[in-house]
């Protein structure tokens, strides 16, 4: 069946990435290891995602009022993102064209988790307001979070190779979410080998695509065969099949510096 060739083709896969990461192990320069790492999540998130969202590594993100996000391992953006740079592979994108972040752990723990948290707090909360605005449509929006947006809200991940027990990482997650708003809540937790931790309704047991005030935190151990790949392949359809952006404005990202003096004018 279709659906169990997927899974077998993802078995594989799984295998592949575990290997690789034992070899990143031999590595003695610990930014070369972790690069590695993120590159290897980079690759799978770029076989999976919908062909109009790009996994790019090594970026910043800023935004019309200033803001400048922290260094971010995985950003997922818009294929028709303008590269304001791309320096030695260094890149510099508007926050409006971002679809979400994947923050990449060897081994999370407690502070690795709120690290992580953190920085999908402050990257989803920078502002998106420099679009056009396109007239003589249907205005698009997208409900998560509990609210309706205007635009496509910045979906946030954390992917780990290794992990204390799910259990004591879904313990810390509870408690970093428990004084914040769920806008600044992360998706879905993701440990390699072990499962992943996504919010739903305990009362039908059904998983939410983000979460909401008064969702439960499901802890999914992963099946030994599958690992966590084919469930994340499929979270990745169910957050980025649908992202969209309305047509990019940079004039708000020039601020007051000057385009230049008006010299003549010819008048009929």
């Amino acid at each position: 069946m279709t659906q169990d060739k997927l899974g077998n083709i993802l078995s594989s896969v799984a295998k592949r990435m575990r290997a690789d990461f034992e070899q990143s192990q031999n590595f003695n320069h610990n930014g070369e290891a972790g690069t590695s790492r993120e590159l290897l999540i980079q690759e799978f998130l770029s076989g999976y995602l919908p062909t109009h969202v790009e996994a790019v590594h090594n970026v910043e993100v800023i935004s019309t009022n200033g803001d400048v996000s922290p260094q971010s391992d995985i950003v997922l953006i818009d294929r028709g993102t303008p590269p304001f740079t791309s320096l030695k592979g260094f890149r510099i994108i508007p926050n409006e064209c971002v679809y979400g972040m994947v923050e990449v752990k060897t081994k999370l723990d407690g502070n690795q988790l709120t690290d992580a948290c953190n920085k999908i707090s402050k990257m989803r909360t920078m502002p998106k307001t420099a679009y056009r605005p396109i007239t003589g449509t249907i205005p698009r929006s997208t409900k998560a979070y509990g609210q309706v947006h205007n635009y496509f809200p910045t979906s946030g991940m954390i992917v780990g190779f290794d992990s204390l027990k799910l259990e004591t990482i879904g313990n810390h997650l509870i408690d970093w979410c428990r004084t914040r708003n769920p806008y600044e809540w992360p998706d879905s937790v993701w440990v390699a080998g072990k499962g992943h931790l996504q919010w739903g309704d305990a009362r039908t047991g059904s998983l939410f695509r983000s979460p909401v005030a008064g969702a439960s935190l499901f802890q999914i151990d992963a099946d030994p065969e599958q690992d966590i790949l084919l469930p994340l392949a499929l979270h990745l359809n169910v957050h980025f099949s649908d992202a969209w952006m309305n047509p990019l404005d940079l004039n708000p990202y020039s601020g007051t510096t000057p385009l230049g003096h008006i010299a003549r004018n010819w008048t009929f």
